[in-house]
């Protein structure tokens, strides 16, 4: 699936691969602030993603170009040396531009 293969790139820090499945107009949206592709791509360096999984997947298709997906991830994770881990609200938006598929904005919100 693409959401999990953005995750497995981001996670093994694979530049080439995680921009291959963003669009140039991607946006990330996070409690510290909104992310460009170039951005979101120069955080990876900063972020050690040991493990994550995935619960409660929803997708949806408002038209046959748009996916939504929306789910609940659980990841073991340090920013900068500063743990990160926990529960987290996800969304991603993917659209289709010819016969691939490629993430438009992806929000983060922790659990309380």
């Amino acid at each position: 699936d693409l959401e999990g293969s953005a995750w497995y790139a981001y996670k093994n820090k694979q530049t080439r691969s995680l921009k291959k499945l963003l669009s140039k107009s991607y946006y990330g949206v996070y409690a510290d602030g909104i992310k460009t592709l170039d951005m979101e791509v120069a955080d990876m360096e900063k972020i050690d993603l040991h493990d994550y999984s995935f619960a409660n997947i929803k997708v949806e298709f408002p038209n046959a170009n748009v996916a939504i997906i929306t789910y609940k991830a659980t990841q073991q994770a340090t920013s900068n040396g500063k743990d990160v881990s926990g529960t987290y609200y996800n969304q991603s938006v993917w659209v289709k531009k010819g016969d691939k598929w490629l993430n438009t904005l992806h929000t983060e919100i922790k659990t309380e």
